[in-house]
């Protein structure tokens, strides 16, 4: 597929960096800031659409739902990762084993770590279905890996699972965006929506199949997670909403007033176009990197991680190129406001 007209999705941002650097953070759509600056204004004003949408939030729930390939029943939306996942780990029983991969992204991992009652197991990411076995209750990975684009096997560690009866929780955070995703076969998935969805911080996405509803206690339940919310404001609420929405928590809506025009970009674009221009950019950059004589972590997601660059960072940014330090590799991510312009101005810069 042809690249993403330039024109057209210029359009579409104001940033004057050379961005590069969407698997940190990604950068906010016109649209979405001016819906921030109207609630801001609005609070600031004391009227009371400044008070947040919880309509619209729901609405970006049914737009996240199509992105990932659920119905919205089976979403919860929140504020950060390690909030959904923490909520996963203490559905577990004590002694329960939980396989993860070697370097996992620290919210995926740390909920499990703390809880000194369960079996935290590491494997090598290549091997993480093998690793599986009787005794694994759950699988914790990331569909790409954040500290270099690595992208995991769901589809060997989902057989792998079924034939031990354990569980699966996939982070979409570095995926859901650009690469085509389907949360469906999984029991749990967790996704940040501030970077390839396009939403600022506060914003985060659980997705429960319906059979896992019920594994779960949503322990920071609040009037929120009530089937009638307006209806269940002072004590103890009378029914938990019907589906996912039980785990939901209270909307950091700023972040979610600027999430609606966000995904509707993606979905106007596509994520198949979306991933087809991202990936097309990355492979022009590890062609690049090969005439320079450097070899990136292998893989084709639009991260790519150079070892032996980190300390080039600070000069890349000081030259209005904005890539990360992670890991020590040198990371750059491409998205569809970057052109090839973008990875041409960081090799000349590199070499």
């Amino acid at each position: 597929m042809d690249l993403l007209p330039p024109e057209t999705v210029r359009a579409e941002f104001a940033h004057s960096t050379t961005y590069l650097n969407t698997a940190t953070c990604g950068v906010l759509p016109r649209a979405a800031v001016a819906e921030v600056r109207r609630l801001a204004e609005a609070a600031g004003a004391g009227i009371p659409s400044g008070f947040g949408d919880f309509d619209r939030v729901n609405r970006v729930r049914g737009a996240f739902a199509r992105i990932v390939g659920v119905t919205p029943d089976r979403v919860a939306v929140g504020s950060a990762v390690s909030t959904h996942v923490g909520l996963v780990s203490a559905s577990l029983p004590a002694g329960s084993e939980v396989l993860c991969p070697e370097g996992e992204f620290a919210s995926v991992i740390n909920p499990f770590v703390v809880r000194d009652d369960l079996k935290v197991r590491f494997a090598p990411l290549e091997s993480i279905a093998e690793a599986v076995g009787p005794g694994t209750a759950l699988v914790a990975l990331s569909a790409v890996q954040s500290a270099d684009g690595r992208t995991a096997d769901l589809a060997a560690v989902r057989e792998a699972t079924r034939g031990y009866g354990a569980r699966m929780l996939v982070d979409a955070t570095q995926a859901a965006g650009w690469l085509p995703f389907d949360a469906s076969p999984y029991e749990y998935t967790v996704t940040a929506g501030y970077k390839w969805l396009l939403a600022a911080r506060g914003v985060s996405y659980l997705t429960v199949s319906e059979e896992a509803q019920s594994t779960l206690v949503p322990l920071h339940a609040g009037w929120v997670a009530a089937e009638s919310m307006w209806d269940s404001t002072y004590g103890p609420m009378p029914e938990l909403a019907h589906g996912a929405r039980r785990f939901d928590e209270s909307p950091a809506f700023l972040g979610y007033h600027a999430a609606e025009p966000s995904l509707a970009l993606l979905e106007r674009i596509g994520i198949e176009a979306v991933h087809a221009h991202d990936t097309a950019l990355a492979a022009r950059y590890r062609a690049g990197l090969a005439r320079l004589g450097r070899e990136p972590v292998p893989g084709d997601a639009p991260i790519v991680s150079v070892p032996g660059l980190a300390d080039r960072q600070g000069a890349l940014l000081a030259a209005g190129i904005a890539t990360a330090a992670r890991a020590g590799n040198l990371r750059a991510s491409f998205h569809l406001y970057n052109t090839e312009a973008d990875v041409d101005r960081l090799l000349d810069l590199l070499s």
